[in-house]
């Protein structure tokens, strides 16, 4: 993202549960930890039109732990003006003035990005090399790129179950290999063409992904041999 000149990665998670056994719930919660652990600066997003929940009050207490900034923001205030009187709610999380927002129109966007960069230190040397390589994994679903994903990056960002269609957008993490630095990309599985408005979504996500990489690793099954939708991924 570039703000006021400034250049930042911006990371969405899933949403947190933060009580629960389930399996899918429990791996997005420990993706997000994944997101926490290497932020600058926190954006806690909350809905005004469910007021302030008892998850709510359950992750503003555990990013509290984290030690990091946290910029508390509403959204769903969709309307101009003073906020309503619900809004005020919020300040109970104790994380400070909260911002109101509308994602749908982009009211109050400004004002977060710069309660962001009260946090963010941008003289501090750069880490990330120009010359890195990003390098982005395709196949068609369920060939085991998320696994793969994470083994090469030491680190269990992407979400792994045996249910094809888990990862629906691009997932990148920063890897080196042998003093050179490298961006690596995880991809939704490539399906064939849909009226499916979810498969013709991770199919353009996967083609993004395609479009910016150096490099594209195209992964295969050994145990299926080649397929009608590895030969249509080829093409």
């Amino acid at each position: 993202v570039t703000w006021l000149d400034k250049q930042f990665t911006m990371i969405d998670t899933g949403g947190i549960e933060p009580k629960t056994d389930d399996g899918m719930l429990s791996k997005m919660r420990d993706q997000a930890n994944i997101a926490i652990e290497s932020a600058d600066v926190i954006i806690l997003v909350t809905d005004l039109l469910s007021g302030v929940t008892a998850n709510d009050a359950d992750i503003a207490a555990m990013l509290l732990k984290s030690g990091k900034p946290v910029v508390l923001c509403v959204n769903k205030c969709d309307r101009i003006g003073e906020p309503p009187a619900e809004f005020y709610e919020f300040y109970n999380l104790g994380l400070g003035d909260p911002i109101a927002v509308s994602s749908v129109h982009g009211h109050g966007t400004g004002d977060l990005l710069d309660a962001c960069f009260k946090y963010i230190d941008f003289d501090k040397e750069d880490e990330y090399d120009e010359d890195t390589v990003k390098v982005a994994i395709i196949g068609k679903p369920n060939v085991g790129k998320s696994t793969f994903f994470n083994y090469i990056v030491g680190s269990r960002i992407s979400i792994v179950e045996d249910t094809p269609g888990v990862t629906r957008d691009r997932v990148y993490a920063e890897t080196n290999w042998r003093g050179r630095n490298f961006t690596v990309i995880d991809t939704a599985g490539i399906e064939p063409e849909s009226d499916d408005i979810i498969i013709s979504q991770m199919r353009e996500q996967a083609k993004i992904a395609i479009d910016i990489a150096d490099v594209i690793l195209f992964l295969t099954d050994v145990k299926q041999g080649v397929t009608a939708a590895d030969e249509e991924i080829a093409l």
